[in-house]
């Protein structure tokens, strides 16, 4: 049975994959937006914000890899949404292939769309002066929170995917996520907000992670920060695949 699950798994990534080679315009819209987003905070809001000696593209590029992360799930919520309204899933229903497959396809595919996202980001990060004297396990760290990051969120995409009843509310969800991160301390440090702002900021998920990731390239002892961030990304995965399973089955059943 397991391996059918990670035959079926296989064949079913490359279908969604060359769905989203077919539409190359989902890969650039999703980097566009971070880009964007990174030349006008540098180069129009950098100069005002003080960081101290800290580089502003290096202080701000966590927080534009997570709104990477962000906006690159909401097409995993859009693809499943269209499959579901195609009625592919009543077809593969018919068919001897694990069930669990077609969800773990659209996940993967997530992961490696994001992952191509990512590092379009880094690189263009660096072409505007981002420097890092990170050895291999840093890097190999802040790879492993992106990704865990990302299959949390890309489970928690599965949900509006598999129950939204049109195409806007199936991508909508991502919209809180996207800007989570500017009440955080991934654009200004958190010292300079108001003070129920300020207690928000310090804590919600994304600083945690933002932080640790800037640490990481800073070569700065990570302290808590990192198993905070941790703990708030592997408790959303858990959460998000038990309530993406259970409406998966709810809706094929």
């Amino acid at each position: 049975m397991t391996t059918y699950f990670f035959a079926d798994t296989a064949v079913l990534t490359g279908r969604t994959l060359r769905h989203v080679t077919r539409s190359v315009d989902t890969v650039i819209t999703t980097v566009i937006t971070p880009v964007a987003m990174m030349l006008m905070f540098v180069y129009v809001f950098g100069g005002a914000i003080d960081t101290g000696s800290v580089p502003y593209v290096n202080y701000m590029l966590p927080g534009i890899l997570l709104i990477t992360v962000a906006s690159g799930i909401s097409y995993t919520a859009y693809r499943l949404f269209t499959d579901m309204k195609g009625g592919i899933f009543e077809r593969f229903r018919s068919m001897p292939i694990a069930r669990s497959g077609v969800l773990w396809a659209h996940v993967l595919t997530s992961l490696v769309a994001n992952l191509i996202s990512l590092v379009i980001v880094v690189g263009v990060a660096l072409l505007m002066g981002f420097r890092t004297g990170a050895g291999l396990p840093a890097w190999l760290a802040v790879a492993g929170i992106l990704f865990l990051f990302t299959l949390a969120l890309t489970w928690l995409a599965v949900i509006p995917g598999l129950s939204a009843t049109s195409v806007e509310g199936a991508g909508a969800f991502a919209y809180p996520l996207v800007f989570l991160p500017f009440v955080s301390s991934a654009f200004v440090p958190t010292q300079t907000m108001p003070g129920p702002v300020r207690a928000f900021a310090e804590h919600q998920p994304v600083t945690s992670i933002v932080n640790t990731i800037r640490d990481l390239f800073a070569q700065r002892p990570v302290g808590d920060d990192i198993w905070t961030a941790l703990a708030w990304c592997a408790g959303t995965l858990v959460a998000a695949y038990v309530l993406a399973m259970a409406t998966y089955r709810r809706k094929v059943a």
